[in-house]
């Protein structure tokens, strides 16, 4: 299941969407959240001026999604995995990303939960954008994130 949508997302309905009767020996998920702007320690305050947009290309961003669970289910046994992304004006501590992964067993539930997550960072159509009272600024790739997409393809 791929979802990119603007409206938050329950969890507990998505974890249960995960489960295969009589199959499912492990779930594994990840949960993405808004934390503090680039360039802000906690001390400072969060308000109106500041926020966090999402942006996506429709059809094409759904589509790398697709690639990436093609790409995680031919790498383990899968069962089901759900991904959904929010796009659009979010707040701090609001819910950014669902990734779910149902398998067998625990090790490739948590494998492909956490292959999902690296490409999805660095392969899916997402533009984010942050704005504070000194301007705003389209967020880089970083060099974190290449450095996951490359374990992967090492492994």
């Amino acid at each position: 299941m791929i979802q990119v949508q603007e409206a938050d997302f329950c969890v507990q309905s998505l974890y249960e969407k995960l489960k295969v009767k009589n199959r499912s020996g492990a779930i594994a998920i990840f949960v993405g959240l808004v934390r503090e702007f680039q360039g802000q320690n906690s001390s400072d305050s969060i308000d109106d001026d500041h926020c966090f947009q999402l942006e996506h290309y429709p059809g094409m961003t759904e589509h790398n999604l697709k690639e990436i669970i093609d790409d995680a289910n031919s790498r383990w046994p899968l069962l089901e995995v759900c991904v959904v992304h929010r796009f659009g004006k979010l707040a701090l501590n609001d819910q950014i990303v669902f990734v779910g992964v149902s398998a067998a067993h625990r090790a490739e539930a948590f494998l492909a939960c956490d292959f999902i997550m690296d490409y999805l960072k660095s392969r899916a159509a997402f533009w984010k954008k942050e704005t504070t009272s000194t301007g705003s600024h389209w967020v880089e790739a970083k060099e974190s994130d290449s450095f996951s997409l490359k374990r992967w393809r090492e492994s």
